[in-house]
């Protein structure tokens, strides 16, 4: 069989979702379909309704998986995190999921994550140089064990 193989810097957004359409194919052949949603919590600043931060997530595979969460300087220690977190926690549980995921830099909310009862379940050194990537969870719910190993090869 012949294929060839051609590289961009600036992939066309149809080839991307030519990718994710295979992958999500082949993935719903072994485990069935899962559905994707997304959702968000938003901090409004009341008068003009701008958006001054909040939380962006989505939920696949029974977990929910925080993408963004950003509190700007001026409304930090104020609980507005916390309350975000606690949100997407409570709606991460209303849909049935396993639990919450996330990750975080060394520079950022590790400390804050782990008051919240996250814990590390892994970390890449040096992203970026200097610092570490720490991926964060947090269950909601027993994990079922399904006697599955990790891979079907």
């Amino acid at each position: 069989m012949k294929l060839k193989i051609t590289a961009t810097d600036h992939p066309a957004d149809a080839d991307r979702q030519a990718l994710l359409d295979l992958l999500v194919n082949f993935n719903a052949d072994r485990v069935g379909e899962m559905p994707f949603r997304q959702f968000a919590l938003l901090l409004r600043e009341p008068e003009q309704d701008d958006v001054v931060g909040g939380l962006y997530a989505h939920w696949l595979y029974d977990w929910l998986a925080v993408e963004l969460l950003i509190v700007p300087e001026a409304y930090r220690r104020h609980g507005f995190g916390s309350e975000l977190m606690r949100r997407a926690e409570a709606y991460a549980s209303d849909v049935g999921c396993v639990g919450v995921w996330l990750n975080t830099f060394g520079f950022q909310a590790r400390g804050f994550y782990e008051k919240l009862g996250y814990e590390v379940f892994g970390s890449l050194d040096e992203h970026p140089r200097g610092w570490q990537r720490y991926f964060m969870r947090k269950l909601l719910q027993p994990i079922p064990r399904t006697g599955r190993g990790d891979s079907p090869e």
